[in-house]
């Protein structure tokens, strides 16, 4: 009689679990300078659709180093993945974004280079406007007097000097860096252009997303869209969900 009932609880138990679970992985980069933190909100949504959510902590040594981290956590998966990358973690994505298992890309307010580019070679096209404390002859991190108006003008500012107090420190190096891969040519790929961004210039993004056939949306956002408005960003990670075969 017990084995009955444990038999039915655990059929039961199946039934409530969400229809995509176990069957689509979602892998979240964080943009630099910040940690996997300003994914919660998103992760909170796509969890509860069912999906299993991972984020990638990048240690900013190097953007090898960086690659290697989210390679590592893609190894994690099992079955097809959707990559999501904010802000430089763009070229993070697009350089891991060509592991088997990645099944689609999502760049939120991302750089997406082409082969050969250099982060640098696209910030030129359209400058980036924000301001930067040096912490030496190499390090640096956002400068904290302008961190709520060039970064999430459009969250409280509690939170954005949140945000700069746990600011990581990186090098200028993953800027200078040529890319070698495209996944974003073969894969389906989608982007979220934030109109009202003081980082990444909204004509930055349209072109490098025009270039590449990327289905694109535009939120009007600050460049943390993510935080800002995370059911618009979860839903455009839910289309490229069911855009994976």
């Amino acid at each position: 009689m017990i084995r009955e009932i444990l038999a039915a609880a655990t059929i039961i138990a199946q039934m409530s679990q969400p229809a995509l679970a176990d069957a689509r992985n979602v892998v979240l980069v964080h943009g630099a300078t910040m940690d996997g933190s300003t994914w919660h909100d998103v992760y909170e949504l796509l969890s509860k659709d069912g999906l299993k959510v991972s984020i990638v902590q990048l240690p900013h040594t190097s953007l090898a180093d960086d690659v290697d981290a989210t390679r590592l956590i893609l190894k994690q998966q099992t079955g097809p993945t959707v990559l999501v990358g904010h802000s430089y973690a763009g070229g993070v994505i697009t350089e891991a974004g060509n592991s088997n298992n990645v099944g689609a890309l999502v760049y939120v307010a991302a750089f997406q280079p082409e082969q050969g580019e250099t982060i640098n070679d696209l910030a030129s096209r359209y400058p980036m406007k924000f301001h930067v404390k040096m912490l030496d002859d190499k390090s640096f991190v956002p400068d904290p007097q302008y961190y709520h108006e060039d970064i999430g003008a459009d969250l409280p500012k509690a939170t954005t000097d949140f945000l700069s107090a746990s600011s990581k420190p990186m090098t200028f190096e993953p800027y200078s860096v040529r890319f070698h891969n495209t996944p974003w040519k073969d894969k389906p790929t989608f982007g979220i252009i934030t109109t009202e961004d003081h980082t990444l210039s909204p004509d930055l993004l349209r072109w490098m997303y025009s270039r590449s056939n990327t289905k694109a949306v535009e939120i009007k956002a600050s460049h943390m869209v993510q935080m800002s408005q995370p059911k618009r960003v979860a839903d455009v990670i839910m289309e490229a969900v069911r855009a994976v075969e």
